[in-house]
Protein backbone atom coordinates (compact mmCIF):
# COMPACT_ATOMS: atom_id res chain seq x y z
CA UNK A 1 0.00 0.00 0.00
CA UNK A 2 1.64 3.00 -1.13
CA UNK A 3 0.73 6.97 -1.82
CA UNK A 4 -2.57 8.52 -0.89
CA UNK A 5 -3.64 5.27 0.86
CA UNK A 6 -0.87 4.51 3.22
CA UNK A 7 -0.73 8.39 4.13
CA UNK A 8 -4.28 8.05 5.03
CA UNK A 9 -3.86 4.92 6.96
CA UNK A 10 -1.02 6.63 8.58
CA UNK A 11 -3.43 9.80 9.81
CA UNK A 12 -5.94 7.05 10.83
CA UNK A 13 -3.27 4.89 12.44
CA UNK A 14 -2.24 8.47 14.80
CA UNK A 15 -5.67 10.41 15.29
CA UNK A 16 -8.54 7.23 14.91
CA UNK A 17 -10.99 8.22 13.42
CA UNK A 18 -10.66 11.78 13.56
CA UNK A 19 -7.96 11.12 11.02
CA UNK A 20 -10.26 10.27 8.33
CA UNK A 21 -11.83 13.36 8.76
CA UNK A 22 -8.63 15.75 8.67
CA UNK A 23 -8.04 13.44 5.35
CA UNK A 24 -11.45 14.20 3.91
CA UNK A 25 -11.21 17.38 4.92
CA UNK A 26 -7.74 17.90 2.61
CA UNK A 27 -9.27 16.09 0.12
CA UNK A 28 -12.22 18.86 -0.35
CA UNK A 29 -8.92 21.21 -0.50
CA UNK A 30 -6.88 19.57 -2.71
CA UNK A 31 -8.65 17.57 -5.13
CA UNK A 32 -7.00 15.49 -6.75
CA UNK A 33 -6.61 13.71 -3.09
CA UNK A 34 -9.28 11.16 -3.91
CA UNK A 35 -11.95 10.22 -1.31
CA UNK A 36 -12.74 7.49 -3.51
CA UNK A 37 -9.65 6.23 -1.48
CA UNK A 38 -10.20 8.02 1.36
CA UNK A 39 -13.58 6.66 2.25
CA UNK A 40 -13.24 3.10 1.26
CA UNK A 41 -10.33 3.02 3.48
CA UNK A 42 -12.14 4.26 6.64
CA UNK A 43 -14.76 1.65 6.11
CA UNK A 44 -11.95 -1.12 5.49
CA UNK A 45 -10.38 0.18 9.26
CA UNK A 46 -13.87 0.02 11.02
CA UNK A 47 -14.24 -3.12 9.70
CA UNK A 48 -10.66 -4.43 11.59
CA UNK A 49 -12.58 -3.19 14.31
CA UNK A 50 -10.05 -0.07 14.77
CA UNK A 51 -12.72 2.58 14.72
CA UNK A 52 -16.71 2.21 14.72
CA UNK A 53 -18.25 2.61 11.40
CA UNK A 54 -20.44 5.40 13.40
CA UNK A 55 -17.02 6.99 14.08
CA UNK A 56 -15.99 6.52 10.42
CA UNK A 57 -19.34 7.88 9.34
CA UNK A 58 -19.19 11.01 11.66
CA UNK A 59 -15.73 12.33 11.59
CA UNK A 60 -15.68 11.84 7.42
CA UNK A 61 -18.76 14.05 7.22
CA UNK A 62 -17.53 16.45 9.65
CA UNK A 63 -14.31 16.84 7.34
CA UNK A 64 -16.44 17.36 4.52
CA UNK A 65 -18.20 20.23 5.63
CA UNK A 66 -14.97 22.00 7.41
CA UNK A 67 -13.15 21.57 3.70
CA UNK A 68 -16.35 22.73 1.99
CA UNK A 69 -17.02 25.68 4.17
CA UNK A 70 -13.20 27.01 4.19
CA UNK A 71 -13.50 26.64 0.20
CA UNK A 72 -16.73 28.93 0.74
CA UNK A 73 -15.12 31.65 2.83
CA UNK A 74 -12.77 31.65 0.37
CA UNK A 75 -15.12 32.22 -2.15
CA UNK A 76 -16.53 34.86 -0.36
CA UNK A 77 -13.73 36.46 -0.08
CA UNK A 78 -13.43 36.92 -3.67
CA UNK A 79 -16.57 38.09 -3.96
CA UNK A 80 -19.15 38.71 -6.68
CA UNK A 81 -17.36 41.54 -8.08
CA UNK A 82 -13.81 40.57 -9.08
CA UNK A 83 -15.35 37.57 -10.20
CA UNK A 84 -17.15 39.82 -12.78
CA UNK A 85 -13.85 41.60 -13.24
CA UNK A 86 -11.85 38.53 -13.91
CA UNK A 87 -14.36 37.50 -16.54
CA UNK A 88 -15.08 40.57 -18.33
CA UNK A 89 -11.03 40.02 -19.39
CA UNK A 90 -11.33 36.42 -19.89
CA UNK A 91 -11.84 35.49 -24.17
CA UNK A 92 -14.64 34.41 -25.30
CA UNK A 93 -16.53 35.21 -22.33
CA UNK A 94 -19.34 37.83 -22.09
CA UNK A 95 -21.05 39.60 -19.16
CA UNK A 96 -24.23 38.00 -20.60
CA UNK A 97 -22.47 34.72 -19.38
CA UNK A 98 -21.96 35.72 -16.35
CA UNK A 99 -25.27 37.41 -16.16
CA UNK A 100 -26.87 34.23 -16.74
CA UNK A 101 -24.76 31.89 -14.48
CA UNK A 102 -25.27 33.96 -11.35
CA UNK A 103 -29.49 34.13 -12.76
CA UNK A 104 -28.94 30.14 -12.46
CA UNK A 105 -27.30 29.72 -9.41
CA UNK A 106 -29.92 32.15 -7.43
CA UNK A 107 -32.96 29.57 -9.24
CA UNK A 108 -30.88 26.28 -8.89
CA UNK A 109 -27.93 27.22 -6.16
CA UNK A 110 -29.66 24.77 -3.25
CA UNK A 111 -29.84 21.84 -5.81
CA UNK A 112 -27.36 22.43 -6.77
CA UNK A 113 -25.20 22.50 -3.44
CA UNK A 114 -26.77 19.18 -2.46
CA UNK A 115 -26.38 17.63 -5.60
CA UNK A 116 -22.32 18.76 -6.18
CA UNK A 117 -21.16 17.13 -3.03
CA UNK A 118 -21.94 13.90 -4.57
CA UNK A 119 -20.32 14.47 -8.16
CA UNK A 120 -16.37 13.92 -8.54
CA UNK A 121 -14.68 17.05 -9.10
CA UNK A 122 -17.46 19.12 -8.54
CA UNK A 123 -17.53 18.15 -4.51
CA UNK A 124 -15.08 20.50 -3.73
CA UNK A 125 -15.54 23.09 -6.23
CA UNK A 126 -19.51 24.17 -5.83
CA UNK A 127 -18.57 25.64 -2.70
CA UNK A 128 -16.66 28.21 -4.48
CA UNK A 129 -20.07 29.83 -6.01
CA UNK A 130 -21.96 29.03 -3.21
CA UNK A 131 -19.57 31.81 -1.04
CA UNK A 132 -19.73 34.31 -4.53
CA UNK A 133 -23.07 34.22 -4.00
CA UNK A 134 -23.22 34.37 -0.37
CA UNK A 135 -25.67 31.45 0.37
CA UNK A 136 -26.95 31.95 3.73
CA UNK A 137 -24.52 29.75 5.68
CA UNK A 138 -26.66 27.41 7.67
CA UNK A 139 -28.38 26.72 4.36
CA UNK A 140 -25.35 25.53 2.82
CA UNK A 141 -23.56 23.82 6.23
CA UNK A 142 -27.35 21.86 6.01
CA UNK A 143 -27.09 20.90 2.35
CA UNK A 144 -23.60 20.30 2.25
CA UNK A 145 -24.20 17.91 5.22
CA UNK A 146 -26.56 16.19 3.52
CA UNK A 147 -25.08 15.90 0.03
CA UNK A 148 -21.65 14.59 1.79
CA UNK A 149 -23.41 12.31 4.47
CA UNK A 150 -25.09 10.32 1.17
CA UNK A 151 -21.85 10.51 -0.52
CA UNK A 152 -19.45 9.30 2.61
CA UNK A 153 -21.97 6.60 3.60
CA UNK A 154 -22.39 4.62 0.04
CA UNK A 155 -18.06 4.55 0.29
CA UNK A 156 -17.70 3.83 3.76
CA UNK A 157 -20.29 1.23 3.73
CA UNK A 158 -18.67 -0.15 0.68
CA UNK A 159 -15.32 -0.60 1.98
CA UNK A 160 -16.38 -1.84 5.22
CA UNK A 161 -18.32 -4.53 3.41
CA UNK A 162 -15.74 -5.48 1.07
CA UNK A 163 -13.04 -5.46 3.76
CA UNK A 164 -9.42 -6.35 2.25
CA UNK A 165 -10.61 -5.97 -1.04
CA UNK A 166 -11.75 -2.32 -0.36
CA UNK A 167 -9.29 -0.99 -3.59
CA UNK A 168 -12.07 -2.56 -5.60
CA UNK A 169 -14.04 0.73 -5.06
CA UNK A 170 -11.56 2.62 -6.80
CA UNK A 171 -12.21 0.89 -9.88
CA UNK A 172 -15.92 1.29 -10.22
CA UNK A 173 -15.41 5.48 -9.43
CA UNK A 174 -13.03 6.07 -11.52
CA UNK A 175 -15.57 5.41 -14.03
CA UNK A 176 -17.60 7.40 -13.01
CA UNK A 177 -14.94 10.53 -12.55
CA UNK A 178 -14.01 9.73 -16.51
CA UNK A 179 -17.64 9.97 -17.81
CA UNK A 180 -17.34 13.40 -15.23
CA UNK A 181 -14.67 15.11 -16.70
CA UNK A 182 -15.32 13.71 -20.76
CA UNK A 183 -18.87 15.12 -20.23
CA UNK A 184 -17.35 19.06 -18.85
CA UNK A 185 -15.02 18.29 -21.87
CA UNK A 186 -17.47 17.84 -24.22
CA UNK A 187 -19.49 20.89 -22.99
CA UNK A 188 -16.18 23.28 -23.08
CA UNK A 189 -15.43 22.51 -26.23
CA UNK A 190 -19.02 22.69 -27.46
CA UNK A 191 -18.90 26.17 -25.68
CA UNK A 192 -15.42 27.14 -27.65
CA UNK A 193 -17.06 26.09 -31.00
CA UNK A 194 -20.25 27.95 -30.90
CA UNK A 195 -18.16 31.23 -29.90
CA UNK A 196 -15.68 30.96 -32.05
CA UNK A 197 -18.51 30.38 -34.74
CA UNK A 198 -20.34 33.27 -33.50
CA UNK A 199 -17.20 35.49 -34.23
CA UNK A 200 -16.33 34.41 -37.03
CA UNK A 201 -19.84 34.83 -38.60
CA UNK A 202 -19.57 38.62 -37.21
CA UNK A 203 -16.75 39.30 -39.11
CA UNK A 204 -17.86 37.56 -42.38
CA UNK A 205 -20.71 39.74 -42.31
CA UNK A 206 -18.56 43.43 -42.01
Amino acid sequence: MGGVAAWAVDLMERLGAPGAGVAIALENLFPPLPSEIILPLAGFTASRGDMSLAAALFWTTAGSVVGALALYLIGAAVGRERIRAIAARLPLIRMQDVDRTEAWFARHGTKAVFLGRMIPIFRSLISVPAGVERMPIPTFLALTTAGSLIWNTVFVLAGYQLGESWWRVEAYAGVLQKMVIGAVVLLVAWFVASRLRRSAGRHSTR
